[in-house]
């Protein structure tokens, strides 16, 4: 293994600059990532999940109408003061303590949508010569144990990329990148070493039902791969073209992780995501689930 992979994971990188299209019109001016699930963001989620894995720099590559991530993790003085003199303090603490005073939170602006890719390797100039987490908001990815910090532990064993997976119904092949896998490491567990993978391949062609989700830990050897990457579909650098040339040069690990997935950057799935994390908030939940009964009922009886 390189030098560079005996490094602890500092920086994780969250690409945030996406258009959205799918939850059209409510991102046509606002952030997809600031969508909340009840009171709180999808990117802060994602950020939180990150802190749990004791990762310290954050790094949003953002675009032209993603202000608003910025502003989140901010300081907001006219709302503090307003909050301090009405003498809410447990709202002022919340508003405050978004993330721990050590966290560094770092932006760059991606000149243009060209692809998962290009927006990791927008990253290198702050990454440099360090592995590194990638997040990706739309997945909400809800375990006892945050997932991230799962794949950490597993780094700091294995020292090399490691790719967040699960199985998906064959027929849902052509919405992931999908992966062919070896043996599993150790024998009977939850690591398995990638030998191919596939930009959302159809059904018949997928080399199996083993789906990257969004979640990864990357060496850095990643990005000259990215950079010598030919643009496909669209113009657009595709991380998977990036990963499936660093296969040929070192090992690259799927793990099935612990937890359950929401794809938030689909409707069905964002609302699952908001009637389960509802269900559980420590204010609403217990009148929530009333609701829900009492609706079902309703909906029993007509």
């Amino acid at each position: 293994m390189s030098r560079t992979g005996t490094r602890r994971i500092r920086k994780a990188v969250f690409p945030v600059a996406g258009m959205g299209t799918r939850f059209l019109p409510a991102t046509k001016a606002s952030p997809k990532e600031m969508m909340p699930i009840v009171d709180k963001p999808l990117i802060q989620y994602a950020v939180e999940e990150a802190v749990a894995a004791g990762i310290t720099d954050m790094v949003f590559i953002t675009g032209r109408t993603k202000r608003a991530i910025e502003d989140h993790f901010d300081m907001a003085f006219e709302l503090e003061t307003d909050l301090a003199a009405r003498g809410k303090t447990r709202m002022l603490d919340v508003v405050r303590n978004l993330l721990p005073e050590h966290i560094n939170c770092i932006f760059i602006r991606q000149p243009a949508a060209l692809g998962l890719g290009h927006a990791v390797l927008c990253a290198k100039p702050v990454i440099g010569d360090e592995p590194f987490a990638v997040l990706l908001a739309d997945d909400l990815l809800d375990s006892e144990v945050p997932v991230m910090k799962q794949m950490v532990e597993q780094f700091d064993e294995h020292c090399c990329s490691i790719l967040g997976a699960l199985e998906v119904p064959p027929a849902d092949t052509a919405s992931y990148g999908i992966v062919k896998t070896g043996g599993q490491t150790p024998p009977g567990g939850r690591l398995e070493r990638i030998e191919a993978i596939v930009e959302k391949p159809r059904p018949e062609a997928a080399p199996s039902n083993i789906a990257v989700v969004g979640r990864y830990i990357l060496t850095p050897a990643i990005f000259g791969h990215l950079e010598r990457a030919r643009p496909g579909s669209g113009g657009e650098i595709q991380l998977t073209d990036g990963i499936a040339a660093l296969l040929a040069e070192e090992p690259v690990l799927a793990y099935r992780y612990f937890g359950k997935r929401f794809d938030c950057g689909a409707k069905l799935g964002y609302l699952q995501a908001t009637v389960e994390f509802g269900l559980r908030h420590p204010e609403i939940g217990t009148a929530f689930a009333a609701y829900l009964k009492a609706l079902d009922a309703n909906n029993r009886e007509t």
